[in-house]
């Protein structure tokens, strides 16, 4: 019975890594709709948004049964309240893959990025999906160290941020309040997925150690 139980558990991780897969890659269509104004893919991930918080809620619902039926102690409940957290992650990443490219709806047909702003979001949308994808590796592997190396790409997205506001507030910048205000918003959009993968890295170094790593 016991043996039934760790397999519960173990496909648990498995479906919360699988939804780092479906994060990653709103992540990088969003981006794609955003520099290209393509409206077909922006609707595409706007509506997979649903589909992603179906998949959380049922894993939520697997956790909480296990709660209930296996009164887990130790390392197993850290797993769980673990899976729990990072679904929820998992989930705040995917509504702001869904802002991004509801960024692109509201500007068509035009372009909301700029010319000469469009390398900075390339980049920021580059790192985030990396981010991404390197949380859901230490979903696999449990590598304390790649989840501690996380907050190191981190740095490169508050670079980034720190570039773009340059731009954004140089005398010279020719676009505007509206297309500075759009901007604005999806550097913080980047930067809280980006956030949320290392608050996922986190969780994976509390699931192993039993220790909550400081905030940086």
């Amino acid at each position: 019975m016991r043996d039934i139980y760790h397999e519960h558990l173990d496909e648990i991780l498995v479906e919360v890594e699988r939804m780092t897969h479906v994060v990653s890659t709103a992540v990088r269509r969003s981006t794609n709709a955003l520099l290209t104004a393509d409206l077909g893919t922006a609707e595409e991930v706007i509506a997979a948004d649903a589909q992603l918080d179906v998949a959380g809620e049922t894993v939520e619902g697997k956790i909480f049964e296990l709660m209930a039926l296996q009164a887990p102690v130790a390392i197993e409940l850290r797993m769980l309240v673990a899976a729990l957290r990072m679904v929820a992650d998992l989930e705040r990443m995917g509504d702001l893959a869904a802002h991004i490219a509801k960024i692109t709806r509201l500007r068509y047909p035009a372009a909301a990025i700029p010319d000469e702003l469009q390398g900075v979001i390339e980049d920021m949308g580059r790192v985030a999906q990396r981010m991404v994808d390197q949380a859901g590796d230490v979903i696999k592997t449990k590598d304390v160290s790649a989840a501690q190396r996380i907050e190191a790409t981190d740095d490169q997205m508050d670079k980034l941020r720190r570039s773009q506001f340059r731009q954004m507030m140089d005398a010279s910048w020719p676009h505007g309040v509206e297309v500075a205000v759009d901007l604005a918003l999806l550097g913080r959009y980047y930067e809280r997925i980006a956030d949320h993968a290392v608050s996922m890295a986190q969780r994976i170094i509390f699931l192993v150690t039993g220790e909550m790593p400081a905030a940086q």
